[in-house]
């Protein structure tokens, strides 16, 4: 069975830090692009970050630029996105997806395929 699997949610105060994780099972992850997402409620899932499957390519989205940091490591199959700086408005649901694909990742969710459940991440004093 195919899936990914988030970890690392949490309640954490303004200007603190998360890691989130995402273990992929029942694949590689190894020529697969992973992007994280996240939702609001009331709002549209949104693109946080990507990662190409070798790591070459990185992209934020602009409000996270410089806070956020996405990685991978291959040999354990599991994506990162540490997050530090949070913001009240960083609170949402975090959702990591996979696509098989090369080259320049993107953050349009529409050309991932493989998605996890979510994570819940609350930022609040």
């Amino acid at each position: 069975q195919l899936q990914l699997v988030e970890s690392g949610g949490g309640l954490v105060q303004p200007g603190g830090s998360l890691r989130l994780s995402c273990a992929a099972s029942g694949f590689s992850l190894d020529y697969y692009r992973i992007g994280w997402f996240r939702q609001a409620p009331g709002k549209e899932r949104e693109g946080v970050s990507c990662i190409s499957s070798n790591g070459g390519s990185t992209s934020y989205t602009d409000s996270v630029k410089g806070r956020f940091t996405i990685s991978r490591d291959n040999a354990k199959n599991t994506g990162y996105l540490q997050m530090n700086s949070l913001k009240p408005e960083d609170t949402a649901v975090y959702y990591c997806a996979a696509v098989s694909a090369w080259g320049t990742c993107s953050i349009d969710k529409d050309e991932y395929y493989y998605w996890g459940q979510g994570t819940q991440v609350t930022v609040s004093s």
